[in-house]
């Protein structure tokens, strides 16, 4: 016997189904002084979406952090948890992150849809990139290294990767994640637990004794991470991992940070990529789609590449340590305006992603 959902759990269950059907990549439960202000990020811009009374707000906050098992009764430090929600006939993986605001709790909820997965001849705008991407899994050992911001597609790409070498190479793939994104039956996937004492560090120490081929790490946080990384790569494993840097040589300065030394960089390192999801121009409108556009209610993003590997990454890394050689390799900068001037991407990607400390 189902017993009727109040109005609250309709009110949840609303927010969450109206942003995927936006193709919203995140939902902002924002207080004010007065009221509630719900936000939906769409394309990398906020949209307001709902408004609610403060009682409100408190009894829907409560809501989410009950169902992502997190403590309701604890609202003076941040909290973070995840479950997942059945919406229009797919599965989503909601990623829950709290924050003690002046008038009351703020609540981010990442979408993660978890049905959606990159084909691999969708990874990069450009098919001549996708193709030296999957290259890069040929190699036995090493550290791949994926940067970029936040909702830049790191973790897209690492699964479309992963999903692509298990069918070419047939090896043994175990992630480690924080939370995990996207469930996927064809890899071992580990989730870090803290409470649990499953730790980035304790974890990779443990996978390193479960025979693996290839090592997902989600993210390269502090220095023993990057070493124990290190250490795997050095062992015969490729670890696919991800840092927040500007640009790919950005890694190596993160790596020599962490005290890993230029040897262990050397022996290890087969590419770094800097990746940005720029918006497409829509090939049927002129400017903005207006709801009678065939490609209206469809996601209009790609990824581009910056890529360090073979000899660009050695001259890189004989820059960094003041020689001479360098050879050249497209930039952030340049796969943008390539973009751009083949009617790819809209201009105003340019001034979004490229640096204002940089000369046009």
């Amino acid at each position: 016997m189902f017993l009727p959902l109040s109005y609250i759990e309709r009110l949840a269950n609303k927010i969450i189904t109206d942003a995927v059907k936006s193709h919203a990549t995140d939902v902002h439960i924002t207080p004010r002084k007065n009221d509630t202000l719900v936000q939906l990020r769409i394309a990398n811009k906020l949209f307001s979406k709902h408004t609610f009374s403060t009682e409100d707000c408190d009894r829907l906050i409560s809501h989410f952090k009950f169902k992502a098992s997190m403590d309701i009764g604890e609202r003076r430090r941040p909290q973070s948890g995840a479950y997942s929600f059945t919406t229009c006939g797919q599965i989503i993986g909601l990623r829950l992150s709290t924050l003690p605001a002046s008038h009351s709790e703020s609540l981010v909820i990442r979408i993660l849809p978890q049905q959606e997965s990159v084909p691999f001849f969708q990874i990069s705008l450009y098919p001549s990139m996708t193709r030296k991407l999957l290259a890069l899994l040929k190699h036995a050992h090493g550290l791949i290294i994926l940067t970029g911001p936040t909702g830049s597609g790191k973790t897209s790409t690492l699964y479309a990767l992963l999903n692509e070498t298990m069918h070419m190479y047939h090896r043994n793939v175990i992630t480690l994640e924080d939370p995990i994104e996207k469930e996927n039956e064809l890899v071992l996937q580990v989730q870090v637990n803290e409470k649990a004492g499953v730790t980035y560090t304790t974890g990779l120490k443990a996978i390193l004794r479960h025979d693996p081929d290839i090592i997902m790490v989600g993210e390269i946080r502090d220095a023993e991470t990057a070493r124990i990384a290190v250490r795997a790569a050095l062992t015969g494993h490729l670890v696919l991992t991800t840092m927040h840097t500007r640009d790919a040589k950005g890694a190596i300065h993160r790596l020599l940070e962490f005290g890993v030394n230029w040897q262990e960089i050397d022996q290890t390192l087969v590419a770094i990529t800097a990746q940005r999801l720029v918006e497409l121009t829509c090939p049927y409108c002129l400017g903005d789609c207006s709801p009678l556009c065939y490609g209206y209610d469809r996601a209009k993003r790609a990824s581009v590449f910056e890529l360090l590997a073979g000899k660009a990454l050695t001259s890189a890394l004989g820059e960094l340590r003041g020689e001479r050689n360098m050879v050249s390799y497209k930039t952030l900068r340049e796969e943008i305006r390539k973009g751009i001037a083949l009617g790819y991407i809209k201009e105003s990607e340019f001034d979004r992603w490229v640096y204002t400390n940089e000369t046009t």
